[in-house]
């Protein structure tokens, strides 16, 4: 009997392939951007900066976006404040809402990891090729999209 060890080290199943893509990506990223002088970031305020705009995001839709519950997002907002990359402000909309604004540290992050995300991107077009690599991507974001539909049918993250 192959144990699941075993399974997933020859034929992994769709979880863990997603999770060896993002744990891969992450280090990658992450890594770079420390060296870049951003070695306070950790891979979990990837959950707030993937979905940062400059001109500001709701924390709700940050939840929404990311998959991550209100609570999670709240306590990556007050690292990241702490750190000095967001700043909460006013939103001019609602009065009552907060926006998640990026601070000049913040957009320069931003800047960074879109650089090489490029990067990573990229070179993945370039060894598949770049037809290859367009029509993998869309039947990635089919299947995430697809999964993350039956999750939201059940009022989940």
């Amino acid at each position: 009997m192959t144990t699941r060890a075993e399974r997933n080290a020859t034929n992994p199943d769709l979880g863990v392939l997603a999770g060896r893509l993002l744990f891969a990506v992450q280090r990658e990223l992450f890594s770079t951007l420390a060296e870049r002088g951003f070695a306070d970031l950790k891979p979990r305020h990837g959950a707030v900066l993937a979905y940062l705009d400059p001109d500001g995001v709701r924390a709700t839709d940050l939840s929404k976006l990311s998959g991550q519950h209100k609570q999670n997002i709240g306590i990556l907002l007050d690292e990241l404040e702490g750190l000095g990359y967001i700043e909460r402000r006013p939103d001019q909309s609602d009065r009552r809402a907060k926006l998640v604004c990026p601070t000049e540290r913040g957009l320069t992050q931003m800047r960074t990891a879109d650089e090489i995300m490029a990067t990573i991107q990229r070179r993945h077009a370039e060894r598949l090729g770049t037809d290859e690599y367009q029509r993998f991507r869309h039947r990635l974001i089919d299947i995430t999209e697809h999964q993350r539909a039956l999750l939201g049918s059940r009022g989940e993250h």
